[in-house]
């Protein structure tokens, strides 16, 4: 049996470096956590969801990084809590080098079935968290004199087509505006922005317990995939590579120069043969989900 955190000797590029991640429990943010880790951070893991911190400290005890990933309970969507969250972990480490706003309501169905509130959830947990978050670490990073920032957008918040929540795709969208314009703003400051846009993430409960894979078009069964390690991975890349912009897998820069080309004729052509086909809630090693105790990829480097 595979251990949970393999001993492996990663590069020490975030050593001394505290981070939090929202939605740092399951999928993508679990991933970030587990590497960010492995490279030497102090991880504050915040999550809403009590079944999955409650994994992530089981796997976390047994191994050789118990005392670089921390688990807390946050509602990001409650203003004071994550603030209340985002105080703590900057009075216990003194510092706050990396910001991940990551959390997200998944509910992927018609504008018709999708309630009010859900809907509003969608952007509240997106959007809103992302402003309160930001709003609360900005201050702590500018008197420090460094800091990143790291949102997450996606591929959704830039090209529409037939199949993905409207309420999810908007959140996404608003994040993509808000963090282009910060941007923009943070030019000539100490503090880094990032911002990551993943296509279609394989292996994680957004498409085992969230989304059937039929909501999305048939393309993309036929573009490229990735896992939430391999996601990881380009994220820690692009910070450690200073990128302002992370697409991955790669294609994406292409597929959003064909849609701002061709909007109607990109929409048809993504449709063509009708809803996925693929079971995306499976690994692309061939298991089902993710699985938790599975070690990131590594990535050396200098982390400025």
């Amino acid at each position: 049996m595979t251990p949970p955190f393999p001993m492996t000797t990663p590069s020490a590029v975030l050593s001394g470096k505290t981070c939090l991640i929202t939605g740092g429990a399951g999928g993508i943010g679990w991933a970030m956590a587990r590497l960010f880790a492995l490279h030497g951070a102090q991880v504050h893991i915040a999550d809403i969801s009590e079944e999955l911190l409650h994994r992530a400290a089981a796997h976390t005890s047994s191994s050789h990084l118990v005392s670089r990933l921390h688990c807390h309970r946050v509602d990001v969507t409650d203003r004071a809590s994550y603030e209340a969250c985002i105080t703590a972990v900057h009075r216990q480490s003194g510092r706050m080098d990396i910001l991940v706003n990551n959390a997200a309501f998944v509910r992927w169905c018609d504008v018709e079935q999708m309630t009010v509130e859900e809907a509003e959830r969608s952007m509240r947990t997106g959007y809103d968290a992302m402003v309160y978050g930001v709003k609360a670490a900005l201050p702590l990073m500018r008197a420090a004199g460094r800091g990143r920032i790291v949102n997450m957008g996606s591929a959704t918040g830039l090209v529409f087509t037939k199949g993905p929540s409207a309420a999810y795709a908007a959140s996404k969208a608003a994040i993509e505006a808000y963090t282009q314009i910060l941007r923009l703003e943070l030019k000539a400051s100490p503090v880094r922005e990032t911002l990551v846009r993943p296509s279609t993430v394989v292996g994680t409960d957004f498409f085992g317990k969230h989304v059937a894979s039929s909501r999305l078009p048939r393309i993309a069964d036929f573009v490229p995939r990735c896992t939430p390690e391999q996601l990881a991975a380009a994220v820690l890349r692009g910070l450690v590579q200073d990128r302002e912009v992370i697409d991955f897998p790669r294609y994406l820069p292409l597929m959003y120069r064909c849609y701002a080309t061709a909007p109607e004729l990109f929409k048809k052509l993504a449709a063509l043969g009708g809803p996925a086909r693929r079971d995306f809630s499976r690994h692309m090693n061939g298991g089902a989900g993710q699985d938790p105790g599975a070690a990131p990829p590594s990535w050396t480097g200098d982390l400025r």
